[in-house]
């Protein structure tokens, strides 16, 4: 796998907040039976709550009212107004508990929908995404931008619709005392509003670069565990605790920050809050003073303006958790909207079910970044049964070639033929069944040794992965093994040495019996008898069937049938290896470099 590679795309500042919130609630309407249940048991809730101050003002009324009779104080209807607000604030509260295991069954199946669909991209996606982004990044976004994002719509979602149907219905219960009062606390809206957007600006650039450099931070850590002998051979601990500290530090400060600021709202709405509360009381102790209002109907005027305050306060104190789930959001977006690679033409009929091996790359380009070239005009043929070797030096394009016959990465120019078929009107999967591919990274996955050799057949008999294995010189190894073949390994698992790792992969092509086989270095972490061995398997594994392969050590290729030399994405030599050597140019050279010995004049030690 290629490094990251430059111009990767950089998140570092909010997009389209709007945007962003629309395509959370689009989510969310998918499953429009419960999210209906969450809205309708919001009303509910909300009513009951609404009714419970209007109860207790007749109740405070009938006090007052009584004791200014000579009847006596009515126990009676108390009792009833008393055990009605008691009704009303039980049935709240179970409907509250039930409308919150709606939205949690809700919130669970909008991040079930993203993985599956995070997960359907990663498999969309062309490899080139991959190469211009650390795998650290995309897990980032895949785990912790979607639980970020679905465990804050599951926290925040019932106090919205409460908070939503609050601003609607309070002020509909506040008309019905005194539209003067309300007036008066609807004056203060304005200023709420402004003061979230004012800060709302703010934070959220900040909220998103938190969470980038969130990502820069988990793929620092996911490559100094990956590469941790490595980090420990060159003594780089040091280094790599200076640029964790370094991410460390810039998170810190971007959190601090984002955090700061979204916090600034919640004082602000504590201020606004009091200034409203404190002219209700003016303005109510004037009107009952002047007999408009009763004592019970100012009480409950003051319960609705906490009421009507409270859920923009508690929206204020969650204003911050909001900002950073619409920033995980528009990451996650932005991984899902990501291009993928050109679909198989719909078209794409059965040309390759019987496949010979010729291959021809017709005048092919193909760069990374579009202002460096790297593969230019290219034209090289292979016949069915012929073993082609490309070498050359390191950047010169050689496997970014057998990528390129692997569909892994679209053409920018020409075309690869098989069978005189274009590849690119195949589809990628009936292509890729015909090529069998080892490279020189071994990659096993966590499961027993058979299941890794039988990966691209599963359908595969325990006598055909043996056999497979025998073929690539894995049987005798594997044997010895306490489980054998029932052996479970895995990407990380260090139970198998390099070399050995590297002969299961080489027993899962010899298995799929391919028709066209690519070696990219595969022998390159086996020791010298045993690349003997698997020399000799090749040569069995190689009879009918087009052959690449790329090669460092020259000695390993002699008995190619054509010999391709690149340098800078070009072949610049095509032959067998007696003809390069004798022709003196680029492979003679390169062979020379690995196999020549300098002279080494021995003194005489008498002198002569």
């Amino acid at each position: 796998m290629m490094g990251v590679r430059p111009g990767a795309p950089s998140s570092t500042r909010a997009q389209d907040f709007r945007g962003t919130v629309r395509r959370i609630l689009d989510l969310l309407r998918r499953n429009p039976l419960r999210l209906a249940s969450v809205v309708g048991f919001g009303v509910l809730m909300v009513a009951g709550m609404l009714s419970i101050p209007t109860v207790l003002g007749r109740a405070t009324d009938l006090v007052i009212q009584d004791a200014t009779t000579e009847s006596g104080l009515d126990f009676g209807g108390l009792a009833r107004l008393l055990g009605l607000a008691v009704a009303l604030a039980l049935a709240t509260f179970a409907i509250t508990v039930l409308n919150g295991r709606t939205i949690a069954k809700l919130a669970q199946e909008m991040a079930f929908e993203l993985r599956a669909d995070a997960d359907r991209k990663i498999s969309a996606l062309p490899l080139r995404y991959f190469d211009s982004r650390s795998r650290g990044e995309v897990l980032s976004r895949v785990t912790n931008d979607i639980d970020n994002l679905t465990q804050t719509v599951g926290q925040v979602t019932q106090r919205i619709v409460q908070g939503l149907l609050f601003l609607v219905g309070v002020p509909i219960m506040m008309l019905t005392i005194s539209p003067l009062l309300t007036l008066v606390v609807l004056l203060t809206m304005p200023l709420t509003v402004i003061a979230a957007r004012l800060i709302g600006k703010r934070s959220q650039p900040r909220f998103a670069k938190q969470w980038a450099t969130t990502g820069k931070l988990n793929g620092h850590v996911e490559e100094m565990i990956t590469g941790h002998q490595l980090v420990t051979l060159f003594g780089r601990q040091a280094q790599g605790a200076a640029r964790f500290k370094e991410h460390n530090e810039e998170l810190y400060d971007n959190t601090v920050r984002a955090q700061w600021v979204a916090g600034l709202l919640g004082p602000a709405m504590a201020f606004l809050g009091s200034v409203t509360y404190v002219l209700v009381a003016v303005v109510g102790g004037l009107q009952v003073a002047a007999a408009v209002l009763t004592f019970g109907q100012i009480q409950a005027f003051i319960q609705y303006t906490g009421q009507f305050s409270n859920p923009l306060n508690m929206l204020a104190g969650m204003f911050g958790q909001i900002q950073s789930a619409v920033a995980s959001g528009e990451r996650v977006f932005e991984f899902l909207d990501a291009e993928e690679q050109q679909p198989d033409p719909v078209s794409a009929g059965t040309e390759l079910d019987t496949v010979h091996g010729r291959v021809a790359f017709e005048d092919v380009s193909f760069r990374y970044l579009e202002d460096e070239p790297l593969i230019e005009h290219l034209w090289l043929s292979a016949e069915p049964g012929q073993t082609v070797a490309i070498v050359g030096p390191t950047g010169a394009g050689k496997t970014t070639l057998v990528n390129l016959l692997m569909r892994f990465y679209d053409l920018d120019a020409g075309r690869i033929t098989v069978d005189g078929v274009d590849v690119s009107t195949v589809e990628r999967e009936r292509m890729r069944r015909r090529i069998g591919m080892v490279l020189q990274d071994t990659w096993l996955f966590d499961g027993t040794i058979a299941e890794n050799i039988a990966y691209g057949k599963p359908e595969a008999t325990r006598e055909e992965v043996v056999a497979a294995a025998s073929a690539a010189h894995a049987d005798h190894f594997i044997r010895t093994l306490p489980d054998g073949y029932d052996t479970v390994v895995g990407a990380e698992e260090g139970s198998l040495s390099a070399g050995e790792r590297q002969l299961v992969t080489i027993a899962r092509a010899f298995l799929i019996d391919p028709s066209i086989l690519i070696l990219d270095e595969a022998t390159s972490s086996v020791d010298t008898r045993t690349e003997m061995l698997v020399q000799q398997g090749m040569v069995a594994l190689r009879q009918g069937r087009t052959s690449f392969v790329i090669a460092h050590r020259l000695s390993t290729i002699r008995d190619a049938d054509v010999i391709v030399v690149m340098e800078h994405g070009h072949v610049v030599e095509q032959g067998d290896h007696d003809e390069l050597l004798a022709s003196g140019g680029a492979y003679a050279r390169l062979y020379e470099a690995q196999f020549a010995q300098p002279a080494i004049e021995e003194e005489d030690p008498a002198g002569k």
